[in-house]
């Protein structure tokens, strides 16, 4: 079993402890991120103007967009994943119907040129034969 990960960061210019199974870099990418967040919001005059209740719910909405973003990107790649993996299937499923006709069809000319070969050498044996009844 995991281990809990206790890991100091600083978020906002204040110093937190963490504490989570994940590693310790994974802890400090969290607090990099809201760190990010927090350093785009000062930019933004509007912002700095807010209360501190409603910047907190202002960059709680905005971290639940950037999250919900990414879930629907997921969602969108794995219904794509899920149509090229379909239309992977369904490929090698007509790659192998194909090699079926192919090696069919390979039998076929295999058979076809036997018998070819068979009628060269009746007509050959006929022509002898025709050469042979002329000469007597």
């Amino acid at each position: 079993m995991n281990t809990m990960n206790d890991v100091e960061v600083i978020i906002n210019n204040k110093r937190y402890t963490l504490s989570g199974y994940e590693s310790g870099d994974y802890l400090q990418k969290i607090a990099s991120y809201i760190n990010t967040k927090h350093t785009e919001f000062k930019m933004m005059e509007s912002y700095n103007k807010l209360d501190v209740d409603m910047r907190n719910i202002l960059m709680q909405i905005n971290i639940a967009d950037d999250y919900f973003k990414v879930v629907n990107q997921v969602k969108d790649m794995n219904e794509e994943a899920d149509v090229k993996g379909n239309e992977l299937f369904d490929l090698k499923h007509e790659v192998i119907a194909t090699q079926t006709k192919l090696e069919a069809l390979q039998k076929e000319y295999e058979k076809l040129h036997n018998e070819y070969n068979e009628a060269q050498k009746t007509i050959i044996k006929l022509q002898t034969e025709l050469e042979d009844s002329k000469k007597k």
